[in-house]
């Protein structure tokens, strides 16, 4: 017999929620997320040591990340027949946290939620040309329905005019992006190359295309523009970039990019269940005039978050997570130690007779076409 101990029930539930949780994409695979668990709840941290101050400096990204992080951590609960019951905590040093979820009333899945559950492990980022086949305006539509349940908005970019101009401001941003040193050793340390042990960053073998062989110009994580036999494309698939959406938010607070960032992951989970990829190409949201002047392009004048192209590919190419036992803690005060940051402090609760700032938001199912939603988030 060994003196292993039998994990409780709250672990094995923990443990569940936060392996589906760590599927969810981030900036350059940094996975910037911690999570601690009690009986009772689940508290989501944003890991500071893995934000990327060149590419993210005020970790919009990486809130957007831990968004994602959330919708899955929701999902996988309501796989285990619970609602959610979610509390942003306002963006304040004394809140450590960005959400408590906690263990709600029992209900069944509805075919949305099983839909995405199922499409969890599918889902991957797609860098390079998608297949000629559009992707119909129907699923654009049932897209835009799915981020509106999350309280934001997805715009498809599908006139030539817009078309040009965002891709203009891509282009813009990453010619910039690889003008800068700083930014290009930022870019080298998140990349794999080989058999480099790492289970974070992005593998080369995910980056089999030029970065340049579409319409949109996408980060160059193996250096080819950097040398002058690879520098452009041996071929162009313009045709083949896909429909362009933006995904935007009313206003742009911590917790609009966390309402983003679960917006996004909603609308990658749909799709994918409809055999749809994404590719990201952000890179004018990180500099802020150009950001300004994606917003100049929105319709609805809401602020710009991602940039997404949306097509049909055979690439299944995925890349790494670190293991739960790095990003999941028990939560018992979670005093500061060497393997326990500091910040993963407890949060100090509002004064006693006080009304508690956080929010309270349940899963719901999408608004149906021509209804209306409040501005609170849903899942």
């Amino acid at each position: 017999m060994t003196g292993q101990r039998t994990p409780t029930p709250s672990e094995h539930a923990a443990n569940h929620l936060v392996r589906a949780a760590v599927t969810a994409p981030s900036l350059h695979n940094s996975q910037p997320w911690l999570f601690a668990y009690s009986d009772s709840r689940v508290l989501l941290y944003a890991d500071d040591t893995r934000r990327l101050p060149l590419a993210d400096p005020r970790g919009r990204q990486q809130v957007i990340s831990c968004g994602a992080a959330l919708f899955n951590l929701r999902l996988a609960m309501r796989h285990l027949g619970f609602r959610p019951t979610v509390r942003f905590f306002p963006d304040t040093p004394e809140y450590v946290p960005l959400v408590q979820v906690e263990w709600g009333a029992y209900a069944r899945m509805t075919s949305d939620e099983t839909l995405m559950h199922r499409s969890m492990r599918r889902r991957h980022t797609h860098r390079g040309p998608f297949q000629a086949a559009s992707v119909p305006a129907s699923l654009i539509e049932a897209l835009r329905q799915q981020a509106h349940a999350e309280g934001a908005g997805l715009c498809a970019m599908d006139d030539p005019t817009s078309q040009l101009r965002l891709a203009a401001l891509v282009r813009e941003a990453e010619q910039l992006r690889r003008n800068t040193p700083a930014y290009t050793a930022e870019l080298n340390r998140w990349t794999r190359v080989g058999d480099a042990p790492r289970d974070d960053g992005v593998p080369a073998e995910a980056c089999a295309f030029h970065p340049d062989c579409t319409a949109l110009a996408g980060r160059d994580f193996t250096g080819l523009t950097r040398h002058p036999d690879t520098a452009a494309p041996p071929w162009k698939w313009s045709t083949r970039t896909g429909i362009t959406v933006l995904l935007t938010t009313p206003h742009d607070s911590r917790q609009d990019w966390l309402r983003a960032g679960q917006a996004l992951q909603r609308v990658l989970l749909y799709a994918a269940g409809h055999n749809v990829a994404a590719g990201f190409h952000t890179q004018p949201l990180e500099v802020a005039d150009l950001r300004a002047r994606v917003r100049a392009t929105v319709p609805s004048g809401q602020h710009p978050q991602m940039i997404l192209r949306l097509g049909y590919t055979n690439d299944r190419v995925r890349t790494p997570r670190r293991p739960v036992t790095d990003v999941l803690a028990r939560d018992n005060g979670l005093r500061p130690t060497a393997s326990t940051p500091a910040r993963w402090r407890e949060p100090r609760g509002p004064a006693r007779g006080s009304r508690s700032p956080a929010q309270e938001v349940t899963c719901a199912a999408p608004p149906r076409p021509g209804t209306q939603r409040g501005a609170e988030p849903r899942g």
